[in-house]
Parts: C-alpha cells; sequence; structure tokens
C-alpha cells in the first residue's frame, strides 16, 4: 500500500502486465500505435488506452542514438504489446525497429553501439536475444530454463548478469506426489503471500560467461539461499550493478525470510566477486556512516559504481521497519570503507540518481513542492543541492548523453515522452532556493529552464494531443487549519466557465506516503475527470514527500489526524469559489485514498454527495492481521490492537473506519481486486455490506482477476465508465 514511488511503480506494473507470451490481435493483426479519432476534444477511457507508453530508455556508448521500447494495448484483444525504437540522440530519424507478435524489451546498447540487446519471448520464454540498430540480423543470444525477467552486460562485454526466478518453496505436490491435483496450499511462516501472488519461487541474480554468441558457466550468486534479488514486487535490474572492471557486481538483498522478512525493511548492498566467489556486506562493514549520521537499518537499494571505480553509491533509509524513512544517498569510499550522505542538503527523497561522467557529482530525481525535478550534488562540496530542471513536469530516468541529459517526463497534461535537457557543461548549475520559480546562479536571477534548454525528441501521442483540449492545471496554497502552508492542486475543465456551477472532486491520495506530484495516470488520471465537467481538488496534505521530513513524517500513527483535516481544509476552501456548486461535492481515492473516502465517509457532516473508495481499508484489526508487509502496519498504526497500554495504537484502531457506519449518510461505490494482497478484498465487501445494511445507497465493483491495481485494457475501460456513471448519477441530478 505504501511505497515512495508508488506512482511510478504501477506505471511499470502497466507496462508488464497482461500476461507473458505476447499474442496476436484479431485475426493475427499486430497491437501497435492507435489510430483513434475522438469526437469533442474531451479525454475518454478509450483514448487513454490507446495511447502507447514509452518504458525503457538507453542511450548507446558512442552518444550517438537512443533505443527506447513503447507498449501498446487493444482493448478489444485485451492484450498488450511491446516494440522497440531507435532514433538520433538529436530526436531525428525515429524509427521503429520491431513490428511483430513478441514482446520487445528493456533494450541495451553492446558491442560498441553495434547491436542492441533486448528481452523478447519469441522462442516460447522470457530471453535475451541482439539485433543491429536497425532491427535487421535477430539473434538469440540466451536459452536459460526460465524466463529471464532483466539483464546487464559487463562493462568489457564478457560477462552477462541476469535475473530469473528460483523456486524456494516446495509445493503440496511436492510433499504428496500421490496428490498432483490437490489445490491446498500448506503455509508454515509469514510471507506465504506477497502484493498478488502465493509466494513459491524468489528472483536471484545470475552471472555467465558471454563469447558474443551465448553464455556459458552460469553461476547462481545466490544459489542454495532463499533470499530475494532483487527484491519483490518491484524490484529489476536497476538493483543489480557491475563494476567498471567488470570483477565485481553489487546487488540488493533483503537476507531474511518468512517472519523476519515480515516485520523488517532492512535490506542491504552486497558486493560479490565474480572470480573468487562470494559476497560481502558493504552496509554493515561499519556500524556507523562516516560523518557520524546513524546506521543504515531500512533498505539500502540500487547501487551504482561511479564511472572511474573508486565509489559506489546507493539510496539508504535510516530506520528499519519504515519504508517510507527518507531516502538518502550514500556514497562510500571503495578504498578506504568510508561511507556518508552527500543529499542532506535536500529535504526529500532521493528517487533515482545517476553519476556524472567525471565521478565527482551524482544527478538524481527528487520530489520538492508537488514536482519531481532533476538534481546535482558534489561528493566535495554535499552541502548544496543544484537544480537543473523547473517547471509544472515530472522528470522520470536519466541518462546522459554527450553534454546533455536525456528524461523521460510528464505532467497532469501529457504522459511520458522523451526529452534532452543540454549544455549541461556550459555553465556553473543554479544553486537550488526551494520555494520559488527562480534560481540564483550565481549573481544572477536566470530561471533554470533558460540556462539549461529542454528539447523534446519524442512525440508517441502526438496525433492524440492534437484532438483534446485538457484543462488548465494550476498549484494553489492553502493555511490550513494548525497554520500551515498547504499545496493542492486544481484541474479545471475544459473550456471551463467561471459564470457556471461545476460538481467537484476531492482526491485523496495513496501511499499514505507518496507525492501528489505532476504524475500521469492511466487510471486516476485528472484531465478525465476534468473532461466529464469536473473539477478536481488535489492536496498533497499531511503524509506527502516533498514538503520536508516533519510533513512527511506526520501521517504515522495519525490517520484520522491532520491530515484528514487538511483533506476538509482543500475541499472547504475550494468551495468558496462561486463556480464551485458546494452542494455537489464528490470525494475519491485508492489505497491510503480508500482508507481516507471509508473514514470520511463518517465525518464528513453532509459534505459530500458521492464516494468511491477503491482498494481502501475500511476494517484496520483485520487489516493489521490481513496484510502480508507486517512492518507497514508495524509502523503507520503503531503497534497490534491488542497492545492496550499503547496508546498510538489504541489512537489508530479507535479511528477504524468501519466503526463510524453509524454515520454513514452519502451513496458509495465500492471497488477492489481479489488478487489484492496488500489489502484483501474483503474489506470492500464488508463496507459494501455496511452501506446496504444501513440503508445507504452502495455498488460493489469486484475484480476476481486484478490486484492493487487494474490492469488488463478491458477491465480498465469497465472501472472509467463505472466510475463516471456513479458520480455522474449523484453529482449531475439533470441525468439521472
Amino acid at each position: 500500500m505504501k511505497q515512495s514511488n508508488l506512482l511510478f511503480m504501477s506505471a511499470a506494473m502497466m507496462l508488464a502486465s497482461c500476461g507473458g507470451t505476447k499474442e496476436a490481435g484479431q485475426n493475427g493483426a499486430l497491437i501497435e500505435r492507435s489510430d483513434i479519432k475522438i469526437e469533442g476534444q474531451r479525454m475518454t477511457p478509450e483514448a487513454l488506452w490507446a495511447m502507447g507508453r514509452i518504458g525503457s530508455v538507453a542511450v548507446s556508448p558512442d552518444e550517438k542514438q537512443i533505443a527506447y521500447s513503447v507498449a501498446y494495448y487493444s482493448v478489444p484483444d485485451n492484450k498488450s504489446n511491446n516494440e522497440l525504437f531507435v532514433m538520433n540522440a538529436d530526436g531525428s530519424n525515429n524509427k521503429q525497429i520491431t513490428r511483430d507478435n513478441w514482446q520487445e524489451s528493456q533494450p541495451a546498447w553492446i558491442k560498441d553501439s553495434k547491436k542492441i540487446a533486448f528481452l523478447c519471448n519469441e522462442s516460447g520464454s522470457s530471453q535475451v536475444w541482439e539485433m543491429n540498430p536497425d532491427g535487421t540480423e535477430r539473434k538469440q543470444l540466451t536459452q536459460y530454463d526460465g524466463d529471464i525477467e532483466g539483464f546487464a552486460f559487463s562493462p568489457d562485454g564478457k560477462k552477462l548478469l541476469f535475473i530469473a526466478q528460483v523456486k524456494t518453496v516446495q509445493s503440496t505436490a511436492d510433499k504428496h506426489p500421490d496428490l498432483p491435483k490437490a489445490t491446498g496450499i500448506i503455509v508454515t511462516d509469514l510471507m506465504y503471500k506477497h502484493w498478488d501472488e502465493w509466494v513459491t519461487t524468489a528472483p536471484h541474480p545470475f552471472v555467465a560467461e558471454f563469447d558474443g554468441n551465448g553464455i556459458s558457466n552460469v553461476k547462481d550468486i545466490l544459489e542454495g539461499l532463499p533470499y530475494e534479488s532483487p527484491m519483490k514486487p518491484f524490484g529489476g535490474i536497476e538493483q543489480l550493478a557491475w563494476s567498471p572492471a567488470s570483477d565485481k557486481v553489487a546487488f540488493t538483498c533483503r537476507m531474511k525470510t518468512g517472519l523476519a522478512y515480515a516485520i523488517s525493511t532492512d535490506s542491504d548492498i552486497y558486493e560479490y566477486d565474480v572470480q573468487k566467489g562470494g559476497f560481502v556486506n558493504l552496509c554493515k562493514q561499519d556500524a556507523k556512516a562516516s560523518d557520524g549520521q546513524t546506521e543504515m537499518a531500512g533498505y539500502d537499494t540500487n547501487p551504482q559504481y561511479s564511472p572511474d571505480g573508486k565509489y559506489i553509491a546507493w539510496q539508504s533509509m535510516e530506520r528499519d521497519g519504515y519504508e517510507a524513512d527518507l531516502n538518502r544517498l550514500c556514497v562510500m569510499d571503495r578504498a578506504t570503507g568510508e561511507k556518508r550522505f552527500v543529499s542532506q542538503g535536500f529535504q526529500s527523497n532521493v528517487d533515482a540518481f545517476l553519476w556524472n561522467k567525471d565521478s565527482r557529482s551524482i544527478f538524481f530525481l527528487g520530489v520538492w513542492q508537488g514536482r519531481t525535478q532533476i538534481y546535482n550534488t558534489g561528493l566535495e562540496d554535499d552541502k548544496h543541492i543544484y537544480q537543473l530542471t523547473n517547471g509544472m513536469y515530472d522528470y522520470a530516468s536519466m541518462a546522459l548523453c554527450g553534454n546533455s541529459m536525456i528524461a523521460k517526463r510528464h505532467s497532469m497534461s501529457m504522459g511520458d515522452e522523451i526529452f534532452s535537457i543540454g549544455q549541461l557543461d556550459s555553465k556553473p548549475f543554479p544553486v537550488c532556493m526551494f520555494g520559488t520559480d527562480t534560481y540564483n546562479n550565481a549573481d544572477s536571477n536566470t530561471p533554470v529552464e533558460e540556462i539549461y534548454p529542454v528539447t523534446q525528441l519524442t512525440f508517441e501521442n502526438k496525433q492524440i494531443y492534437d484532438q483534446l483540449e485538457m484543462g488548465k492545471v494550476e498549484g494553489r496554497w492553502m493555511k490550513t487549519t494548525d497554520g500551515k502552508q498547504m499545496l493542492t492542486w486544481i484541474i479545471y475543465p475544459p473550456h471551463f466557465d467561471p459564470n457556471k456551477k461545476y460538481p467537484t472532486l476531492l482526491f485523496c491520495e495513496g501511499g499514505p506516503q507518496s507525492p501528489v506530484s505532476q504524475f500521469w495516470s492511466y487510471r486516476w488520471n485528472f484531465q478525465i475527470m476534468a473532461a466529464n465537467d469536473y473539477i478536481i481538488v488535489a492536496p498533497n496534505r499531511r503524509g506527502l514527500p516533498g514538503f520536508g521530513v516533519e510533513w512527511n513524517e506526520a501521517i504515522s500513527g495519525d490517520y484520522g489526524g491532520q491530515c484528514m483535516k487538511d483533506y476538509f481544509t482543500a475541499i472547504d476552501e475550494m468551495a468558496k469559489e462561486p463556480f464551485v456548486d458546494k452542494d455537489r461535492l464528490g470525494c475519491v481515492g485508492a489505497s491510503f485514498g480508500g482508507f481516507s473516502v471509508y473514514w470520511l465517509a463518517g465525518h464528513h457532516d453532509k459534505r459530500f454527495k458521492a464516494f468511491i473508495a477503491h482498494d481502501g481499508i475500511f476494517n484496520m484489526e483485520m487489516q493489521y492481521l490481513e496484510t502480508e508487509e507486517k512492518w507497514f502496519a508495524n509502523w503507520d498504526m503503531g503497534g497490534a490492537y491488542w497492545e492496550k497500554n499503547n496508546a498510538t495504537a489504541q489512537r489508530t484502531f479507535a479511528n477504524s473506519p468501519h466503526l463510524f457506519v453509524d454515520k454513514w449518510d452519502t451513496p458509495i461505490l465500492c471497488i477492489h481486486g481479489e488478487k489484492d494482497f496488500r489489502i484483501l478484498a474483503n474489506q470492500a465487501m464488508a463496507a459494501f455490506d455496511a452501506a446496504v445494511m444501513r440503508g445507504v445507497p452502495a455498488e460493489l465493483l469486484i475484480y476476481p482477476d486484478e490486484n492493487h491495481w487494474v490492469l488488463q485494457p478491458q477491465n480498465g475501460i469497465l472501472w472509467q465508465r463505472t466510475f463516471f456513471e456513479w458520480l455522474d448519477k449523484w453529482l449531475k441530478p439533470a441525468k439521472q
């Protein structure tokens, strides 16, 4: 439920959805870029699902070309398809180099930029292939017995690091071979389920020799061990790294299973010796960092070696059991073992990072005041943070290309496209001045975008955007009940008329500590809500990153407290506007946002006329026992409900939404997936049953085959149609 980068990760899940082996569309037709025609300039569910979704981006070592993947979806076939593209570094000569009926993804340049390696399941399982940059001379490089889920070639090109699942749990059939059709699962410890699967395997990193044509001498780095690397459910090849000398592999691992795994976030960075075998724990070599800061007892993930090989960096959290702790950037001197945190001047999370070519500074992505931008920090001067980008956008992924940065960028009005941020070596980085739109560069006040020109390189969905009228997005600062300033995004309908009155929706964010930044979603999409003539109010309430550590941590153990008052502040302030119809207010949200909807339903004092809760917590006592990642429940709820002397825990459970059903008086739609093991579907079923038994108008949308998201195209269309039918029924009486 709570992940620091939940929106980015859910987008990745979307790209990976719709099954393993790719199949052709209807009558064998290829699923590719849509030629959809849109009427009325309004966003529709069909338009959202017609959009291509840019995935992995790879710059060639000679920095002349860029390869990237795009996922396409077919609603009639309920399937997806990944294709690969190549363009020049300036965006010219963009060509689709695959066009067939097999999933192609994760492009990587090899053999001195002469070949592109990629994952493909043409042979029946996901394997590593190669081809020329024009798509010719395709050749399978691996024939591993199982699916390869991610890969990285060593810098010298002589070895391959790849990820594959290994069996870690004995099945019922293993124990009782005479009962091969028995479906019962015997459970003896915790973590028997995780997110959306019954846990029977773990991903392991493998190292193999590569002779240019195939692999040999395959070694499982974690052979015989039941641990995960990368970590489920979201970890990929970014959690592993080659050293520049190709002699070491750094990997992320939480060496725990069962109950120990369920209550701990303490993962570490290990270094494997390719020639000698064996590995060491880099995080636990010293009890404390060299600058006196506390030990790294929480998540340590995503190692990267510096280009000169002198350092290794990774993202590090301080406290065990707190998965939304401040994500810091740790740098270790490989010769001395000295560790220090170089992002301490940035009071928000380091969401991703990239070494500069000179190994003297590091670029990173971080959210501040509702926007994810690109920053830089030096190894010698780590007290200052420098900002490279600005504007009402979120940046995602980074790669250096000459004197430019190649990155993906999206906003509330546009999905991911690839951009170039140029001339990084022409001027000094501007000093970041948080809270302003102008950044001090020496003795001038020059906007960042004028220092570093930004150029859009791809236009994947231009043919769709050209047919749409997007609603205006603006940020408003509102004074909260405790005198703080809160940023709230307001999204207006297309062709907004201030002389009219509009039904208005309060959006409740999930996570709970996921930012309400300039995100683009293919389900919780603000522009499609606006296109249906709703004003959207999306507050960065208490408990979100990007406004300082204190603001982010204020939600833990206080689910029914200040964060809920912040919601009331946002909707009450907007209800004062003459164009907002205060008699037609709705409230919607998923995950913690779903909990928020259930809680607000019992406390809103007749503010709202309709509610929609997706994958939300209804009964917190049951959630404490049902969820699989116990560290989340222990930290956020403050402990177990049976700890009668634990004031924080008792306050938490006293605020469980199910205790206030007697005050429910407003129509509510409950949505849930039965493969959601973070928050079980019985939470929505119980909420629906309670509403019906109370005489409150209610509806339930259950997906037997979806998890904490809705990943299949037809289910996605059904979600949107049900969502707006419910809102229109109660907030647009004229349409009844």
